[in-house]
């Protein structure tokens, strides 16, 4: 493409151009796209509302840009390659023609029961190639889509269906993990007692037994059997919406985040060509499941759009031994992988024997995303994996971001352990002090934020626009607030410190400290909680719960195994505590509010530096909390 960066001075051209004149360049990299009408204005955007609109009164539809524009050149090119969870079970692989087919049939399905364009479609499946599928075909007819993690609890899928007011829900009988097999159906049905939907759909892929409700279940099969291959994309503004996808916040209720059509399909594209330097041809891998945001940017949309080979797997690293990783990266020659620090860590920690059987030498790109990497990690992923040649990207955005935002270009940007180096062209950092003045120069450390709109940033929070500007756009005048500490060293390369508020990274997926905290709390026994983050040398952060409770009729060990099966039922295994410790109190201000930060010291094990304690109601708690913690 056009708009590739080949080089160090390249890119520094580039930036300069990109942030001198945005509209301009945007307007330059969105021309290389199919809209069947072009924009009037590239930009209209004021932070204080907020209202950030691109490519205003442009018509697209973002499947356009993935088949049309490319089937007649590249048709019979790999699209997917689908990895099964079990090595022994023969994969998949569709070429673009062919999942463009399978697109539509599955499209027409979804208008044959009434589904339409501005409908919400919830997705809750494995990753098998119809999660993709489900998506494009809802993109195909305008239907918005919002993907769902497999991994949630019923409670927590109610609260998304009943949220978005979903009019179907794409599932399958149930899902292979490892050596688990887990009822997926089974889990809507329950979601379904406390929310109605109109239509469920479900794809066979473990042939358990199911219930099928008449009139409201249809199996995937039987639905697409005589639809067409052909069905006319929707025609879409720029500005309406693509999907909503649920991210945890510092309250309860899970939010969900908003992105549109036409700067999102522009950003993820631009940046997945630029970042990973994708070639033709070449097969990347990224390990995400796409019921988070990298799956939806770098397994779907930012690949096919850009013409790639994506690879979705079905598993897990470990299964059915530490080397999958690597027989699937030797199996298919994958050229460039993605994958998140946790999962290195959780490699590491095997040593180097399940790697050297397996050939590592077609990767040519390494990349590390979800949550800053530390240096060992790096250095090992590095070394053992890009066997010293390969280039990390090691890619910091959010949810929020819609794509990538501060990275290394693969093999231009001079890389540095731990450190996301440098914004991607468009992206406007700023650091700022905790009373929002701007800190110029290097070597500096504060808030992260960023001053200026790019094109796959989040519209609004579904339904509660008021609750988007609180969270992102109040804290600082004028600014996007990332949530996130970073510190700009001597050469104006960014490390990203993670985060400054409630919100705690578990192994790359954000989990609001408040929504584990309101799960604990529906334990009868429980009187109140606190939850923190902690370092943990796997997940790069673990939840460390503080628990007042009542012990009657209770043992310490008893009642918190309860805890932790209580917030697996409601949220979903990925949210339950690391660590319960039973407390007498909390530290707590005069006010009433919790002192996480003391609550993170102890949970960490620093105790040396307890900072201010005078406005504590009852210093004496902080030290009873350090007495108990085991």
């Amino acid at each position: 493409m056009s708009d590739r960066i080949y080089t160090l001075s390249g890119y520094l051209y580039e930036y300069q151009k990109s942030v001198t004149q945005p509209e301009e360049f945007w307007a330059r990299i969105a021309d290389s796209f199919h809209w069947r009408k072009r924009w009037s204005k590239v930009l209209k955007w004021n932070f204080d509302e907020p209202n950030v609109q691109w490519f205003i009164g442009g018509k697209l539809n973002i499947t356009e840009n993935i088949f049309e524009r490319h089937l007649f050149t590249i048709g019979d090119r790999p699209a997917i390659i689908w990895e099964a969870n079990d090595p022994n079970e023969a994969g998949r692989t569709l070429t673009y023609k062919e999942l463009f087919y399978e697109v539509n049939r599955f499209a027409n399905a979804l208008k044959s029961r009434g589904i339409g364009k501005g409908d919400k479609v919830i997705i809750y499946m494995p990753m098998v190639p119809e999660a993709a599928i489900a998506m494009l075909a809802c993109a195909r007819i305008g239907a918005i889509h919002s993907v769902v993690f497999a991994g949630f609890s019923s409670s927590a899928l109610a609260d998304r269906v009943n949220d978005c007011e979903a009019k179907a829900i794409l599932t399958s009988d149930g899902n292979f993990r490892g050596s688990k097999k887990i009822a997926v159906k089974a889990v809507v049905d329950e979601a379904l007692e406390k929310s109605s939907v109109e239509t469920v759909i479900v794809y066979e892929r473990t042939k358990q037994e199911v219930t099928m409700k008449e009139g409201r279940d249809f199996w995937w099969h039987e639905v697409i059997a005589s639809e067409s291959e052909q069905c006319p994309a929707e025609e879409m503004d720029s500005e309406d919406m693509l999907f909503i996808l649920y991210t945890s916040g510092s309250t309860g209720k899970p939010k969900g985040v908003v992105h549109t059509t036409g700067g999102y399909m522009v950003y993820s594209q631009y940046s997945f060509d630029n970042v990973f330097q994708y070639s033709e041809g070449d097969v990347y891998w990224c390990t995400a499941d796409v019921g988070w945001i990298t799956g939806h940017s770098y397994i779907v949309y930012g690949p096919l759009l850009a013409g790639a080979t994506t690879l979705m797997f079905e598993g897990v690293p470990t299964f059915p031994d530490a080397g999958r990783f690597w027989a699937v990266v030797e199996k298919h020659k994958v050229n460039v992988f993605y994958t998140a620090p946790t999962a290195i860590r959780a490699l590491q920690a095997y040593g180097t024997e399940p790697i050297q059987k397996y050939d590592l030498s077609s990767l040519k790109v390494l990349g590390s995303v979800g949550e800053p990497i530390n240096e060992e990690a790096w250095h090992w992923y590095h070394t053992h994996i890009g066997k010293n040649k390969c280039p990390i990207v090691d890619t910091w955005w959010q949810t929020e971001t819609g794509g990538i935002m501060v990275s290394p270009i693969a093999g231009i940007t001079p890389t540095k352990p731990a450190y996301a180096t440098l914004p991607l062209p468009g992206v406007q950092l700023c650091i700022v002090d905790p009373e929002g003045n701007e800190l110029t120069g290097n070597s500096v450390e504060g808030n992260l934020c960023i001053k200026f709109p790019w094109p796959s940033m989040i519209r609004t929070t579904y339904g509660d626009h008021e609750r988007c500007k609180q969270t992102y756009f109040s804290t600082y005048k004028g600014m996007y607030f990332t949530g996130d500490g970073v510190k700009r060293d001597h050469d104006g390369y960014y490390r990203i410190l993670g985060r400054v508020d409630d919100v705690i990274n578990v192994s790359g997926h954000r989990m609001g400290t408040a929504e584990v905290e309101n799960a604990i709390n529906e334990h009868p026994k429980v009187i109140e909680s606190a939850v923190v983050g902690y370092p943990h040398e796997v997940k790069g952060q673990g939840i460390y719960a503080y628990v007042i409770a009542d012990l009657t009729n209770r043992t310490e060990d008893n009642l918190i195994n309860e805890i932790k099966e209580m917030v697996s039922k409601i949220i979903g295994p990925i949210a339950k505590p690391d660590k319960i410790q039973l407390v007498p109190g909390l530290p707590k201000t005069r006010s009433g509010k919790i002192m996480r930060r003391i609550l993170r010291k102890v949970a960490e094990g620093s105790l040396d530096n307890m900072g201010d304690t005078s406005t504590l109601l009852d210093p004496d708690v902080v030290t009873k909390i350090i007495e108990g913690k085991k």
